[in-house]
C-alpha cells in the first residue's frame, strides 16, 4: 500500500480533523524513528498513519479498536504482518515485541502529550522544547489520557525519555503546518 492509498483510506474512514492530525503526527514520528532501528521509514510511517483508522468506528467498543483496522486492511489484500501486529500492539491486543511495535506503542500517547503542550505554549509547537514536554510529562494531571507508562516504554527501544521526546517533537515540528500548530 502506498502512502497515497493509505491517505485515501484515512479520508474515507476518518471524519474528525483532529484525529487525522493525530494520525499524521504519529506517521511523521514513526518515519523519523525508523532509521534508528534499521527500519524502512515508509513502512513505519504507514503503521503510524493507519494505526487509528477504526478509532471513530470503535469508540464505543474499545476492545475492537485495532482489530477492525486489521480486518479491513487484510480484506484489501494488505499483508504486512509487522505493520498489522504494530496496530494490534498499540491498542493493547498483544505485547509489543519488534522495534516497530514498541515505537508505535510509545509514540501514540506522546504525540497527544506534545499537542496538548503546544496548545498552551505561546509559540505553539515551534517554540516547544523537549524540556517543556518533559516538564508537562511530570504533571500527572496534564493531558491525563496520554499514558505515561506507555510513553516510558520507549526504554524498550533503548531510548531514554529525553532523546525519545526530542526525536518525536522534532518530527512533529517538521509538519507543524499539517498539524495546525
Amino acid at each position: 500500500m502506498t502512502r497515497q492509498e493509505a491517505l485515501a483510506l484515512v479520508k474515507e474512514k476518518v471524519k474528525t480533523r483532529n484525529l487525522v492530525k493525530h494520525m499524521l503526527a504519529v506517521e511523521a514520528a514513526m518515519r523519523a524513528l525508523a532509521p534508528r532501528f534499521s527500519g524502512d521509514p515508509e513502512r513505519w510511517a504507514l503503521a503510524g498513519l493507519l494505526h487509528d483508522l477504526d478509532y471513530e468506528e470503535t469508540k464505543d467498543a474499545p476492545d475492537r479498536h485495532g482489530h477492525v483496522t486489521v480486518e479491513l486492511l487484510r480484506a484489501q489484500g494488505f499483508s504486512d504482518e509487522e505493520i498489522l501486529n504494530a496496530i494490534l500492539a498499540h491498542a493493547g491486543h498483544k505485547t509489543p515485541e519488534s522495534p516497530m511495535e514498541w515505537a508505535l506503542f510509545s509514540v501514540d500517547p506522546l504525540t497527544g502529550l506534545i499537542v496538548a503542550a503546544a496548545l498552551v505554549h505561546p509559540q505553539r509547537i515551534s517554540g516547544l522544547t523537549p524540556q517543556n514536554v518533559l516538564n508537562r510529562y511530570k504533571e500527572k494531571s496534564f493531558a491525563r489520557s496520554a499514558s505515561r507508562e506507555n510513553i516510558a516504554a520507549c526504554r524498550n527501544l533503548g531510548l531514554e525519555l529525553p532523546e525519545f521526546v526530542g526525536a518525536v517533537l522534532s518530527a512533529m515540528q517538521g509538519i507543524r503546518g499539517d498539524l495546525g500548530l
